[in-house]
């Protein structure tokens, strides 16, 4: 029987499983001492990033910030950017308007910030003063006698003019006589109208005498119906001109006031020209009662302010949470009309990227590619540097749209920072060729940030500004301590923090309720400990189940004595919210073949690809390890004992070797320890991750069934830092009860597994007897052997 040996390998002190954060690293009796800081946390590639972007002013220097889920991100960016931005010029106003020239192309004008709502304003109070003072300039005495006399003096002309006609006509015995058409020549006999059966009964000399008078009179008549005309179409003008003159002086000083410095630009005369004249040109639309039921509409007077940063503190930042084409572009909204769809200039409404024109717009890049048409759209805005607001398309359902617009563009100014993960990033770089030319500006944002003493206090301030901003109860230094070391469980790493900030605000949320459910005034460390045990019991219900199987011998795990070929595996079951580690047993039996090693995971498709990757590595380790100056034959056969869901990864790899190495070695191994980690060709053990929540999972059973203080973990000695293990485990193996040891290569595990040297390749590639490699080489020259004599005795 091979002498047993003590490993090399020590377990790790309890020093190594958890690196805590003492409460008198804080110098603050609590948080709401601290002042609220918006400067990104941890992310200084990022946040240089940032600074390149929002500084360098060419075209195409978007930035899209790349990065994990929950990095708090969008909102760090736009904290930073209100900061940066603070003392940036304001951008202008915007505001749409009746064009008098094209009137379904409304004009875009500019007005310096906070003058489009005056403008409106004046406005306003221009048409109303126009409907009031226009009719009382009308509603004089000299305006009526003007016209009055005008009108007197064309019925004179109007009537010499008949008059001389009729003379002549009288002379003629005709006569006029007016009709619904006008005034018409007819023959007249003692001093009536003649009839036709009269003017029949005349001789026909004197009836084409008659005729060819009549022909000439209305040959003067119709002259003078012209020169009548013309006398009415001159009364007309001068009565409209007098009109018009008369308007003038009521409404010129209202003009006269709106022209003010602050819209003394170009464009903005010339719209306010363009009024004048059409409300001179269309006078009666004010010169009608007030009051009057059919009150004529001035809505194209009206203005329609889109953006109005009168209140804005220099350069605006926007962050758009739901980028659909109508909330980035703005839209048209339209009426029902007598059965019609229409609308109107002041139907136009502004979206995101009018607010943030002159300034910032934030957006995730995931929500923005649920509407691809949104997409597009932005790219060519931020090509032809303009926004569209673009009408609506034909609706069905039978409505019929009546009238649309087509709003001048607005010249857009602005830069886009885009958030996304890193895989989106890549395959937009890869497959979108404006996005290269669009978006040049890469920021990295880590999830994880390097643990000293300014990160901790980085963390402090986190706190302070959830605490302040959100009204929570403030933590005192244990407190934020507990979270500082929560922060390195979920980096996986306790040198370094996790900048995930979204999960760390949830931790300070729950705690500060904890802490007001237990009456206190101030968050303690024991109330982030009862957060974080409330969210384990509110998400654990199928761990609870697992391990219930477990103990109830459902399923078969054991935490004592030896087993040839059966080794304790560990993996993690994510269930969204919560990981927890849990134990699963492996089994290898070995037998005369040369199939090789057979993974019955494999074989019935329950495993994925880094799974097989891993089981293939297996055959190169043994291939190297025993078989340099022998043939390697065999049939082996590995499983995961219980398991029907299937499995992945390669954390297992090392497990499955040692159950295989058992089982040709026929020594077996102690079933107190579990193990885990990846191995490679060369028999150095890799790490994993998860190495916290396995551990946890072993470290229950064996807890839950009594620890002896023989049970323990085999970990990668390379996942030494990614310790941060519950305070159970640590109180456990500071008292001896539990132990975790690190490896770093595959026979360091041996030893520990199956208390035997694992031994060492001599010249001639043999391992020295005692050993357990010597086992494994005996037993495969034996299996080949069996084999090669077994085809033998067929062939006789």
């Amino acid at each position: 029987m091979p002498k047993k040996t003590d490993t090399a390998v020590s377990p790790l002190t309890p020093e190594q499983l958890r690196l805590t954060c003492p409460a008198d690293t804080f110098t603050f009796t609590s948080t709401a001492e601290l002042e609220t800081d918006t400067h990104i946390i941890g992310q200084p590639r990022g946040t240089r990033s940032i600074a390149f972007g929002i500084g360098i002013g060419s075209h195409g220097y978007n930035i899209y910030a790349l990065g994990a889920h929950g990095t708090g991100r969008a909102t760090a960016i736009e904290h930073y950017l209100q900061q940066q931005t603070r003392t940036a010029p304001v951008p202008n106003d915007w505001i749409y308007v009746h064009n008098f020239a094209v009137p379904h192309q409304p004009r875009a004008i500019e007005l310096p910030a906070g003058q489009g709502t005056k403008f409106k304003a004046r406005m306003s109070r221009l048409i109303a003063d126009l409907r009031q003072d226009l009719p009382q300039a009308f509603d004089t005495e000299s305006y009526r006698e003007t016209i009055n006399r005008m009108k007197t003096e064309f019925e004179q002309q109007r009537g010499a003019t008949l008059q001389t006609i009729q003379q002549k006509a009288a002379a003629s015995n005709f006569g006029l006589m007016q009709t619904a058409s006008g005034f018409a020549i007819v023959p007249i006999q003692d001093g009536q109208q003649m009839s036709p059966e009269q003017v029949q009964q005349l001789p026909i000399e004197t009836r084409q005498a008659m005729e060819q008078e009549a022909q000439k009179l209305s040959a003067e008549l119709e002259e003078a119906a012209y020169q009548i005309h013309q006398l009415e179409l001159e009364a007309r003008q001068k009565m409209k001109q007098i009109d018009r003159d008369v308007a003038q002086t009521a409404v010129q000083h209202h003009f006269d006031d709106l022209q003010t410095d602050d819209i003394a630009d170009e464009e903005m005369q010339l719209y306010l020209k363009e009024v004048q004249a059409d409300v001179l040109n269309q006078i009666d639309d004010f010169t009608s009662p007030v009051d009057s039921p059919e009150q004529i509409d001035l809505s194209r007077y009206e203005v329609n302010v889109l953006v109005n940063n009168g209140d804005t503190q220099g350069a605006p930042v926007i962050v758009e949470d739901n980028p659909t084409y109508n909330n980035l572009f703005g839209r048209l909204e339209y009426e029902m009309r007598n059965g019609l769809l229409t609308t109107h200039f002041t139907n136009i409404k502004c979206g995101s990227l009018h607010w943030a024109n002159g300034g910032y717009l934030i957006l995730n890049a995931h929500d923005l590619f649920k509407h691809p048409a949104a997409w597009e759209a932005l790219k060519r805005a931020i090509k032809a540097e303009e926004i569209s607001v673009q009408p609506a398309a034909m609706m069905g359902g039978g409505q019929v749209l009546a009238k649309t617009l087509d709003p001048e563009p607005i010249p857009l100014q602005v830069k886009i920072i885009m958030t996304g993960s890193v895989g989106l990033y890549y395959l937009l770089f890869e497959q979108d060729e404006d996005f290269r030319t669009l978006f040049k500006v890469r920021a990295d944002f880590d999830s994880t940030m390097p643990r000293d003493e300014a990160a901790e206090q980085a963390y402090a301030n986190f706190i302070a500004n959830r605490c302040h901003q959100e009204k929570l109860l403030h933590f005192e230094p244990t407190a934020v301590a507990k979270v500082v070391e929560f922060g390195s469980r979920i980096a996986e790493d306790k040198r370094k923090l996790s900048t995930v900030f979204g999960m760390v605000a949830d931790l300070v949320r729950e705690a500060s309720y904890w802490a007001g459910a237990n009456d206190r005034p101030h968050v303690t460390g024991q109330d982030v400990q009862e957060a974080l045990a409330e969210r384990t019991k509110r998400a654990n219900q199928l761990e609870e189940i697992m391990f219930e199987r477990f103990l109830d011998g459902t399923i078969f795990i054991a935490t004592e004595g030896g087993v040839v070929g059966q080794v304790n595996g560990l993996s993690v079951l994510d269930t969204g919210d919560y990981s927890f580690g849990i134990p699963g047993r492996i089994t290898a039996r070995t037998f005369m073949g040369d199939d090789g090693i057979i993974h019955i995971e494999r074989e019935t498709e329950m495993s994925g690809p880094i799974h097989e990757k891993g089981v293939l590595t297996l055959n190169g380790y043994l291939g190297g390890t025993y078989a340099q100056n022998q043939p390697l034959s065999l049939t082996a056969s590995l499983t995961f004992e219980q398991n029907y869901g299937g499995v992945d990864g390669d954390s297992a790899s090392s497990t499955e070797l040692y159950a295989l190495l058992s089982s040709l070695s026929d020594i077996p191994i102690k079933q107190s320890l579990a193990v885990t980690g990846s191995v490679n060709q060369r028999g150095e053990i890799q790490p994993i991750g998860g190495v916290n929540e396995k551990i946890e999972g072993w470290f229950r059973l064996c807890q839950a069934r009594g620890l002896t203080g023989d049970q323990g973990v085999l970990i990668p000695a390379s996942n030494i830092e990614n310790l941060m293990l519950h305070e159970a485990v640590v109180t456990a193996v500071s008292s001896g009860n539990f132990h975790i040891w690190p490896v770093e290569t595959l026979d360091e595990g041996i030893e520990l597994l199956m208390n035997l040297p694992a031994g060492q390749r001599q010249k001639d590639g043999s391992y020295s007897e005692g050993t357990v490699h010597h086992a494994v080489q005996a037993r495969l020259l034996k299996l080949a052997e069996e084999l090669s004599n077994f085809g033998e005795d067929d062939d006789a």
